[in-house]
This record gives C-alpha cells, structure tokens and sequence, in this order.
C-alpha cells in the first residue's frame, strides 16, 4: 500500500545541482495532485533570475538565510530571512543575491504546481538542447514562463 503523505528528511528531495543555485523538490506536483510545488532553492554567489513573469501561476518566496533583492512590479525590494513574498500571476519580478551576500536559501511555493516537471525536463536537456531557441521558447511557453530581460539595475544612493 503507498503512503497518503510525503515525508522529506533534511537535505532530501529530487535535487537539482545548477551553476548558479542547488535546489530540492520538498513537495512535488504529484503529491498534490498538481496544486502546488514546494521547493527549497540555495542560491550561489553568482546567482541571478532575469525579469520574467507568469501567465498563470503565483509564486511565494520565504527567506531562510542569506539575503535577496527582488524586484517585483517596478520596486525594488531587499528580503532578509524571515520575510514572505508573494507574486500572483502577471507581475513582473525578477531577483539576485543582495550586493554582499555570498549565498542565500528560501522556500518557494509555486501555485500550481509545475515547476518542478520543468526542471526535471531541463535536467535531460543536453548543451545544444539548451542553444535551441525554438526548443527553449517551447519549454517556457508550455510552464507559463515569459521571460523579460535581465535583472532590472538598481540604483545605489
């Protein structure tokens, strides 16, 4: 008999190991039955999320550790741990490591699901897959990302 619930030990989860950020699947769009995903994403020094938005699908974001500045609908902000953010569907935002800090980790809540089968389908892809930009408009149209630009400059005082 399978489990009715999911259960996830510290560090456990599908992982996905990226350049720029390692995260973990703590709830899948098949536990929820495609409700929503959760995920843990630890980002790296050089971690960057170019302005994009999302047709359909909201986006939460918990700061656990570490420091990051969102820029979300034309402000920016700067999310310490303890701070919750939450993008509905259709704002702009983009996101980078606050000016200083060498990694960060949060929650994110994607509503619903989906992100998750993404990245699981961008983990089979090969380097030329990734150079197909027909393949790459196709994969972003069908998980609801537009992409903008990059991440907007912020000015400094």
């Amino acid at each position: 008999m399978s489990k009715r619930y999911s259960y996830v030990e510290p560090g456990g989860g599908r992982d996905y190991d990226w350049s720029a950020d390692h995260t973990y699947v703590k709830v899948s769009a098949r536990d929820t039955g495609g409700q929503y995903t959760l995920m843990e994403d630890n980002l790296k020094a050089d971690f960057r999320l170019g302005l994009h938005l999302h047709r359909s699908h909201a986006e939460t974001f918990y700061i656990l550790d570490g420091s990051v500045d969102f820029f979300v609908d034309g402000d920016w902000m700067s999310a310490e741990p303890g701070t919750c953010l939450h993008i509905p569907p259709g704002i702009e935002h983009a996101c980078a490591l606050s000016e200083g800090c060498r990694s960060a980790r949060m929650l994110m809540i994607f509503q619903p699901a989906g992100f998750d089968l993404f990245l699981a389908e961008l983990a089979r892809m090969s380097d030329a897959d990734f150079e197909d930009v027909a393949r790459m408009k196709a994969l972003e149209d069908k998980y609801d990302i537009v992409n903008i630009g990059p991440v907007p400059e912020r000015a400094r005082a």
